[in-house]
């Protein structure tokens, strides 16, 4: 079985709905990639969160704290 991937058509609306003209082909593969890769982090962060609690379903409240979290993450002052 094939696993399905995630669509390019709803990627290149969104760039044009930001103001994009044309997108490429290698751009929406770049685009689909960086997203996925963002989706699967934050997905691991969320489930911790929910098993930290003792949960084995994840709840709204686990994603709504994990975003605001990385929100109020200071940036590396290590300079």
């Amino acid at each position: 079985m094939r696993k399905k991937e995630f669509p390019y058509t709803p990627l290149g609306r969104i760039a044009k709905k930001s103001g994009a003209k044309r997108i490429s082909d290698s751009a929406l593969k770049a685009m689909r990639n960086m997203l996925l890769e963002e989706a699967e982090e934050k997905a691991r962060d969320i489930v911790t969160v929910a098993e930290h609690s003792g949960r084995k379903t994840v709840l709204r409240r686990d994603v709504q704290f994990v975003l605001k979290r990385k929100k109020t993450e200071a940036p590396d002052s290590s300079l």
